[in-house]
């Protein structure tokens, strides 16, 4: 298997001699690895079948001798071949299948023990060398040794050990560092002791499990050494004499590699208000906010963000916070003000033993406050001995505003954005945020942080279809031509134009462009591999979208946004179990999250088609809580609908949340909603009256913005669900023109699974079931066994059997 095969070997009516083998037309590894490089599942994939292809030929007695990328070609359906065996030797004592006595393999592939005279005693473990080098290579780009001719590359391989995986590519699970290195030995018996064991370890990794191999401590390497090297060799008598030494450098040395991961992380904790007012709370907030963000710009620290810390506000064990946030520093804070003044006490603290590094207390006028802000952040920076270039500096020393009141509604609206995520009030909170950053701009009209939160939000009120009008646009535009003019180099206005372009126009490349720029000189914004792994995700990179978002994830623990993005990328894979893994890590982030909890037991839904979970969770959180109704209406009727359940849909829809009843991306106007569940209890009047208020509210928007392709979609849904047919069939194949999945591959994959479901409801079932098959292709779409199997939507299409063999195609294994 995944060996290529050889058909006949002869030779010509002219004597020469010749062989045919398959015709592997996708190339090689090596014509291929640049792309693999941004698909490392994908490499991970290809090269787990390709160990288990050597793995096959070691069964058969044959060692390889010369893997390496252009050795591993791949057929029409990428599928790989591993061929050229032509250094093949017998595993028996036979000999060389092949010789050429002057080859000996290539140099940056082979294992150290091909060249250093041990070749005649060589076992499986060298042709797992050269599959760890490969899998290095289409990782990284480039083998794990290079140099300027071969007989350099084979020194460095046999006397040092290969690079760290993720010293060339950050992103990259620490999983996947391990195995490679474990692969890269220098010494036969510490590799994987089979191709096979690599395999194994390769398929742990796609599903989702825990690997077998281990990171090898500082000390066991520095012990392997020193019986590589002669002198020391030399030395074995003395050595036997510090065994009591050598074990407690292995103790130093663990604690070492903890702490030094930890060394130049800080976090700066919430200040804590000492007043009891609600307008205190927010001031400390505010000076909070400006320390953090300060020092955030400082490309010598690691600072962990907002989002990750909030959790820990009030939290008096420090060890513990730098434990759970690997950072070796932490600063706190205590804020009140009266009569003009504000007090604070600061203390930064070493979290590995608990001592203080450096308090201080300050009284300051109120009016300094900005200043105090850039002091407290020069002294960290100062006590943490981080380098402060001259530019880091003037952006420290730069006070956001000069204006309390515009800081204080530009705060509120900030906290108000920074909750959209887990909000149900969406529209209300982003409309909000743009009337308080509004006040802010118009009394300080030079407020750059302001117009950038501003840009943000008109432009997420386009995005999300609450006002898709070009006079939103503008408004948005307006505030990113101030940003442009205030500060036109820096790095937040190189981020807030990569947002807008991909929030306002759908611009990727040209938002991956300004990204660029901007992560030169914001070195610890989280927001950027976020974005960049939403764009990714847009253009159908989905591997490459989870590899941005783990990044964003490094940099900020904590953030429950990050891992619910991460967890909604694997549920559009249908990569179920690491779903579910990656929620579990939110609940156990924050417990009493009740949204959470619902969306962990629709993922059974989704996967197993067990509605039951849900239906325990929502019945649960509505007893204790009943005012978190309108957080879950979305899952509680999705349930109802899947139960045929009219009495619980009927329920649901009391806690329908204003503006809409979106599904899937698809801004359906309330009456969508209203009429699916009166259709449910077989109420047809009541149905078509919902649905007939539906279209109405569609037909405007779709008479204004004619080419807002999720609008056309929702209008062509809602006439399939009343009987139009030629109009519903028109619309929704309109927007799939509009949007094809090339140009958006979330949701152009949602409106060919909803032109399946206009086709569904206007009797062309043939037509429905290949838009479905379509559709169940993409990542993107949201076609899953749960959702074919109990959702009413697909009723028409039930006991067709095409229909029933895609079902029976995605049902768990």
């Amino acid at each position: 298997p995944n060996i290529l095969p050889i058909y006949e070997v002869s030779q010509s009516e002219e004597g020469l001699p010749f062989f045919s083998m398959k015709f592997a037309g996708g190339g090689s590894l090596l014509e291929a690895a640049p792309a693999l490089r941004r698909e490392p599942r994908r490499a991970v994939t290809l090269m787990a079948k390709v160990a288990r292809a050597v793995e096959y030929a070691h069964d058969q007695g044959i060692l390889h001798r010369d893997l390496k990328p252009g050795n591993i070609l791949l057929d029409g359906n990428s599928e790989p071949l591993v061929s050229d065996f032509g250094l093949a030797k017998w595993l028996e004592p036979f000999g060389d299948l092949t010789r050429t006595p002057s080859i000996f393999g290539t140099p940056g592939y082979i294992a150290p023990e091909q060249v250093n005279g041990s070749a005649g005693k060589l076992t499986p473990v060298a042709d797992v060398y050269s599959l760890g080098a490969v899998l290095f290579h289409l990782l990284t780009g480039r083998p794990p040794f290079t140099g300027e001719h071969a007989l350099k590359v084979i020194q460095q391989a046999s006397e040092k050990p290969a690079p760290k995986l993720r010293t060339l590519a950050p992103a990259l699970d620490r999983d996947l560092e391990t195995i490679c290195a474990k692969c890269l030995e220098i010494e036969p018996g510490a590799r994987y002791h089979s191709a096979g064991e690599l395999a194994e370890d390769l398929e742990r990794w796609l599903g989702g499990h825990s690997i077998v191999a281990r990171p090898v401590s500082p000390p066991v390497r520095l012990w392997r050494w020193s019986r590589r090297n002669p002198v020391v060799a030399g030395m074995a008598a003395l050595l036997l004499t510090l065994g009591t030494t050598i074990g407690v450098l292995i103790w130093k040395g663990e604690v070492a590699a903890e702490n030094s991961d930890r060394a130049a992380g800080i976090a700066v904790l919430p200040f804590e208000s000492l007043s009891p007012e609600k307008e205190n709370a927010f001031f400390a907030g505010g000076i909070y906010d400006g320390v953090s963000t300060k020092l955030a710009k400082l490309a010598d620290l690691k600072v962990i963000s907002h989002n990750s810390v909030a959790k820990y506000r009030g939290v008096r064990d420090t060890q513990e916070i730098g434990r759970a946030l690997n950072v070796a520093y932490v600063l706190k804070g205590s804020v009140s003000r009266s009569a003009g003044r504000i007090h604070l006490n600061i203390q930064l603290i070493d979290t590995r033993n608990d001592s203080h590094l450096w308090s201080e207390e300050y009284d300051r006028d109120l009016n300094n406050v900005f200043a105090l802000q850039s002091q407290i952040a020069q002294k960290v920076a100062d006590h943490l001995g981080a380098k402060v270039s001259s530019t880091e500096k003037a952006a420290i020393d730069e006070p956001p505003t000069t204006d309390l009141i515009a800081y204080d509604a530009y705060l509120r609206a900030k906290d108000l954005i920074s909750s959209i995520p887990f909000s149900r009030r969406v529209k209300d909170d982003l409309l909000e945020a743009v009337r308080l950053l509004d006040q802010a701009v118009a009394r300080d009209p030079l407020f750059f942080d302001a117009y950038g939160q501003l840009a943000g939000a008109n432009d997420r009120i386009y995005f999300l279809g609450f006002d898709h009008t070009d006079a939103r646009l503008q408004l948005s535009e307006a505030a990113i031509q101030s940003i442009r003019q205030l500060r036109p180099a820096s790095g937040e206005t190189h981020l807030a134009l990569a947002q807008h372009l991909y929030w306002a126009y759908q611009n990727y490349d040209g938002a991956r462009d300004e990204l660029a720029t901007a992560r030169r000189t914001l070195p610890n914004e989280a927001r950027i591999p976020l974005l960049a792994g939403y764009i990714d995700r847009r253009q159908g990179h989905w591997e490459e979208s989870l590899d941005q978002m783990k990044q964003a994830l490094e940099l900020d623990p904590h953030d429950l946004s990050i891992l619910q993005q991460i967890s909604l990328t694997y549920q559009a894979l249908r990569r179920y179990k690491e779903t579910v893994a990656t929620l579990d890590k939110v609940s156990a982030i924050a417990p009493k999250d009740i949204a959470i909890k619902v969306w962990r037991a629709r993922v059974e839904l989704q996967w197993r088609s067990d509605p039951n979970p849900l239906h325990t969770t929502i019945e649960t959180a509505l007893i204790q809580d009943p005012k978190t109704a309108p957080f879950i209406f979305f899952q509680w009727l999705e349930l109802a609908l899947s139960e045929r359940d009219p009495v619980a849909a009927e329920r649901a829809l009391t806690a329908m949340p204003a503006g809409g009843c979106y599904d899937e991306n698809i801004p359906f106007p309330d009456g969508w909603c209203r009429g699916l569940a009166a259709r449910l209890r077989g109420d047809e009047p009541a149905a078509r009256a919902a649905f007939a208020s539906a279209r109405k509210e569609l037909e405007q928007t779709v008479r204004d913005q004619p080419r807002y392709a999720v609008a056309l979609c929702a209008i062509g849904v809602v006439d399939a669900a009343m009987g139009n047919k030629q109009d519903a069939i028109r619309e929704g194949q309109r927007a799939v023109e509009l949007m094809p999945v090339s140009k958006n591959a979330i949701d152009g994959a949602i409106l060919v699974q909803y032109l399946a479901v206009i086709y569904a409801w206007t009797g062309e079932k043939d037509r429905a079931i290949e838009q479905l098959a379509e559709a169940m292709k993409r990542p993107g779409s949201h076609v899953t066994y749960g959702d074919l199997r109990l959702n009413p939507l697909w009723d028409p299409l039930r006991g067709n059997p095409r229909f029933e063999a895609i079902i029976v195609s995605l049902a768990p294994r």
